[in-house]
C-alpha cells in the first residue's frame, strides 16, 4: 500500500506549508521572539494577556519540523490509531500528518483544537486542499473547553499549543487513554521550568523518553 503521504496533493500542500513558514522566519514579529526568549511561559504570560498574544501571533505557522511530522505518521501507524486529539492545530501542518496516517489506518477521527479563528480557518482550507478534511474534526476556542466533552477512547494524543497547557489539557483527556495509549509532547526543548510539571507527571502511569526530532519530543506509553 502507498503511503497517503506520498499523495501529490498531500505533498503538494505540505510542501507549500513548510516553504511558506521559512519564509515568515524572516520576519517573525517581536512577540514571537520573545516567546521563543522566554525561559518560562509563566514569565511571558506575566506580563502578556495570552488571548491577545495568541492573535498577535495569529500569522505565525509555529510548524513541527517535517522530521517531527514523519515521526507523529509512524507512531500513529505503529499504535493503528483511529481516534486522536491534538492540542494546537495552527495552519494543520501536523494535523495533516496525523490523518495520512489516521488514512493508512483504515479511517478514523482526529479532533484538533485551535484557539485562534483565522488559523483554524486556514487549516480547515489546507486540510480539504490535501483531501483529509473528512478525517478531521476542528473545534475552535479554549482547549479546557473544546476538548472538555470528548468520546473515548483516545489512541494517541499530540500537544503542540501553549506549552504551559500540556499539563492541565492531558490531565483532561486521561481517563480516555486506554492501556497502550501514545503520548507526544513537542517543544520540550523549550522552556524547562515550564515543562518540569509535565515531565514529573508522567513519572506515573506512564513510560517516557524524549526524542531529539525537531524540537524534542517526548513520547509517553499509557501504562
Amino acid at each position: 500500500m502507498t503511503s497517503t503521504l506520498a499523495s501529490p496533493r498531500v505533498t503538494s500542500v505540505l510542501n507549500r506549508l513548510f516553504d511558506a513558514g521559512r519564509r515568515q522566519d524572516e520576519k517573525a514579529p517581536a512577540a514571537y521572539r520573545d516567546h521563543l526568549g522566554s525561559r518560562s511561559l509563566e514569565e511571558l504570560f506575566e506580563h502578556r494577556d495570552r488571548a491577545e498574544l495568541t492573535d498577535e501571533l495569529k500569522d505565525i505557522y509555529m510548524p513541527v519540523t517535517r522530521e517531527a511530522g514523519e515521526a507523529l505518521y509512524l507512531l500513529t501507524r505503529m499504535r493503528r490509531a483511529t481516534r486522536v486529539v491534538e492540542f494546537g492545530t495552527s495552519y494543520a501542518i501536523s494535523t495533516i500528518y496525523l490523518a495520512a496516517a489516521v488514512r493508512d489506518n483504515g479511517g478514523g477521527t482526529i479532533v484538533t483544537t485551535e484557539m485562534q479563528a483565522d488559523k483554524a480557518r486556514a487549516a480547515g482550507e489546507n486540510l480539504a486542499a490535501a483531501g483529509l478534511d473528512d478525517l478531521v474534526e476542528i473545534r475552535v476556542g479554549d482547549a479546557l473547553d473544546t476538548l472538555r466533552d470528548l468520546d473515548g477512547p483516545v489512541d494517541l494524543v499530540l500537544l503542540d499549543g501553549w506549552e504551559d497547557l500540556y499539563l492541565p489539557v492531558l490531565r483532561l483527556v486521561e481517563s480516555r487513554l486506554a492501556a497502550g495509549s501514545v503520548v507526544i509532547a513537542d517543544d520540550v526543548s523549550f522552556f524547562p521550568d515550564t515543562f518540569r510539571p509535565y515531565l514529573d507527571h508522567l513519572s506515573t502511569g506512564y513510560c517516557s523518553l524524549t526524542v531529539p526530532v525537531g524540537n524534542g519530543l517526548e513520547i509517553s506509553l499509557r501504562l
